[in-house]
């Protein structure tokens, strides 16, 4: 009894609920799912009361139009001064989510959801153009990641909390729980992992609940049904789904461009000046500023009647304010957006065909509909969430087969035209390419902390760069952390060397390191630490203290992997699996090393058994690129591959001085080489 009251108010929950059950997982997720559909609830609030007094400040003006003119860019710069807390804040919300999974252990604070809403209602209140779909998704991740973080879930299983709280909130702002479930599949997880569908299931179905509970019943889109009137319409609907393939593209090189290009003005100016434009183009057109929903709900009931040019031109003009207010370090999402980009371009493409159409008259709202779905397909790459949303939202389960047709066009033509989505694009930007949700079973039972390399070499912010690049040659590695005061600032890589214009003695490495670096843990399965390498697209990460994150402990590299796989695969082949395994021992005189092919070596374009490896040197792997091969004799070697080898110091300095090389000296050939030297295999 004692020991129960000694417990804090997480410790006893868990003794009870048991959240690493399933039962307990569908338990956090009710929480999460409620959690996100609350917060739903408060960003719709804190958006009408910034709207609200925006309202009051064009009556104290008279005059709307000055009101739009001051408050959009007041309002991106007052979100990017919020973002200065927090930069997951600025932009849409989900990219940050899966940047969390894949390189942050699914960590998201909770300051990020009271954040979020802050910037979000000051973006969209004031007039800028975008969604609160993928904001209240975010919201909805911080929630699910702060849950399984004070629950002491393991990240597995916090990062299924973060795609349900994600699933959450975009059920709760749609009430459309079962394509929140696929979005945190489809977009979030990038997998379909049946095991958790139940957890995903319960969280969405309670945002959704509880933000029916408190805003009202009743569907996001209110319309009376269509049906497909001619089989022949289906011809159009697949045109359709052409056209909304131009329309993404627009959308997805506009949200690149406002992205990109500003970086050269001053971060203060930024927000102000494309706010700016997104007033000046919303004065033009009062119907592409906020959201976009009224307009899109006015286009699918028919009750407007604009022309199929001014339709288009809304559509790009969308596409064009949503990415300024984004650019511009306002917060929102691109979820709704898209959707008004569709709508409009459906309605347009509708008008246009229908006086030239033989067969029966062209509802505009029924291509309206189908755009939304094939437009969000193509700039999401989420064509069952794009479907579900529009059966969800209107009701209207009419129109099944143009939905699935143009929908199908549309995704598989915008994979071609413009490989990335929206959502991936802006984590390409940033250095990481994520997998998709899983685990690697043997790396599993290899903790990093076994297979880290001790006691660093490392540098300090005032060492020039031609001293850390001469350190880099000379112990041939690729990266070195940064540290001052015995605390992990930073780290310097031969890329940032070379982004800041080469090795100098006029710069330090203040001035060129990537501050803040991801990290891995002692006790993180190795697994979980090639999956934040592979995402990243580096080959090695610091290894830190779990009670102190600043505290360098190793560094994890790749041949750290090679040595972990090789430790797991010998006891795999003894059938055993132990958690806590001793560290794996080898002859002091051998270890493994890394060496990188230069351009002109002997070995460039070569095959492994066409090398003459020296004695005692064993090749165990190549990596090119983002792929980890196995060394075999038929393996072609190319300049820039990393090859890791084991062996002795004297056998790795004669590899190094060998491959070096431009050509082989009297003493080369293949007397020296032995099959196992040639890397005939692991």
């Amino acid at each position: 009894m004692s020991d129960y009251l000694g417990m804090s108010a997480a410790e006893r929950w868990r003794s009870v609920i048991r959240p690493d059950s399933a039962p307990g997982m569908m338990v956090l997720a009710g929480v999460v799912g409620a959690a996100a559909g609350l917060g739903a609830v408060v960003l719709i609030e804190t958006i009408r009361a910034v709207a609200f007094g925006v309202a009051a400040g064009a009556e104290v003006l008279s005059s709307g139009q000055a009101s739009v003119a001051i408050a959009v860019p007041v309002g991106l710069w007052l979100a990017w001064r919020v973002a200065r807390l927090a930069p997951e804040v600025a932009g849409h919300g989900v990219p940050r989510i899966v940047e969390a999974i894949a390189v942050r252990g699914a960590k998201i604070g909770l300051r990020v959801a009271v954040l979020k809403t802050l910037a979000t209602g000051l973006t969209i209140g004031a007039g800028g153009s975008a969604g609160r779909e993928g904001s209240i998704a975010q919201i909805g991740a911080s929630m699910g990641s702060w849950v399984g973080r004070t629950f002491g879930l393991g990240e597995a299983d916090i990062r299924v909390l973060v795609a349900s709280g994600a699933g959450a909130g975009i059920a709760a702002t749609f009430n459309a729980p079962i394509a929140g479930v696929f979005f945190a599949m489809e977009v979030i997880l990038r997998a379909f992992p049946v095991k958790h569908l139940q957890t995903l299931v319960v969280a969405s179905v309670a945002g959704a609940v509880v933000s029916r509970s408190i805003i009202g019943e009743g569907l996001t889109f209110v319309l009376e049904p269509y049906s497909l009137g001619d089989a022949s319409d289906l011809l159009l609907y697949a045109l359709l789904g052409l056209v909304t393939v131009a329309f993404a593209w627009v959308f997805l090189v506009s949200l690149d461009w406002f992205e990109v290009v500003p970086e050269r003005l001053k971060s203060w100016a930024r927000p102000l000046l494309l706010g700016v434009l997104v007033a000046l183009l919303g004065l033009l057109q009062p119907e592409v500023l906020g959201s976009g929903q009224a307009f899109v709900g006015k286009i699918l009931r028919g009750e407007l009647s604009y022309v199929w040019w001014l339709l288009g031109l809304l559509a790009i003009l969308k596409a064009i304010t949503t990415s300024a207010t984004l650019g511009g370090r306002g917060s929102g999402g691109i979820f709704m957006p898209s959707l008004f980009i569709g709508a409009t371009a459906g309605a347009g493409f509708a008008q246009l065909v229908d006086p030239v159409w033989p067969g029966s008259p062209l509802e505009p709202g029924a291509f309206a509909l189908v755009g939304m779905s094939a437009t969000f397909a193509a700039v999401a790459r989420a064509p069952l969430t794009a479907i579900l949303i529009v059966f969800e939202t209107t009701g209207d389960y009419g129109l099944v087969l143009p939905l699935m047709i143009a929908t199908s066009i549309s995704m598989f033509l915008a994979g071609r035209v413009r490989p990335l989505s929206a959502y991936t694009a802006p984590l390409a930007r940033w250095g990481i390419h994520p997998t998709q949700f899983g685990e690697v079973d043997l790396l599993d039972t290899v903790k990093v902390g076994e297979v880290a390399s001790r006691s660093p070499l490392t540098t300090t912010t005032t060492a020039s760069l031609a001293e850390v690049q001469g350190e880099l040659h000379r112990h041939r590695l690729h990266r070195l952390p940064v540290v001052e005061d015995g605390e992990l600032i930073g780290i310097i890589s031969e890329s940032d060397i070379v982004r800041v214009g080469g090795p100098s003695d006029q710069v330090t490495v203040a001035e060129a390191m990537t501050p803040s670096p991801v990290t891995v843990t002692p006790e993180m399965p190795v697994s979980e630490a090639l999956e934040r390498m592979a995402a990243l697209g580096v080959g090695g990460l610091p290894v830190v203290s779990e009670d102190n994150p600043r505290r360098l402990l190793a560094m994890f590299r790749r041949e750290d992997v090679v040595k972990a796989y090789h430790q797991a695969l010998s006891a795999s082949s003894r059938q055993r699996r132990v958690v806590d395994r001793p560290r794996a021992t080898v002859d002091a005189k051998n270890r493994f090393f890394e060496f990188e092919i230069p351009a002109d070596s002997i070995a460039d374009g070569r095959k492994i058994s066409e090398v003459p490896w020296p004695e005692g040197c064993l090749l165990v792997s190549v990596h090119r690129g983002n792929n980890l091969l196995i060394a075999t004799g038929d393996t072609v070697l190319r300049a820039g591959d990393a090859i890791t080898a084991f062996g002795g110091e004297e056998a790795r300095e004669r590899l190094v001085h060998r491959l070096e090389a431009r050509v082989e000296s009297p003493g080369d050939g293949a007397a020296e080489e032995s099959p196992a030297s040639a890397g005939s295999g692991p």
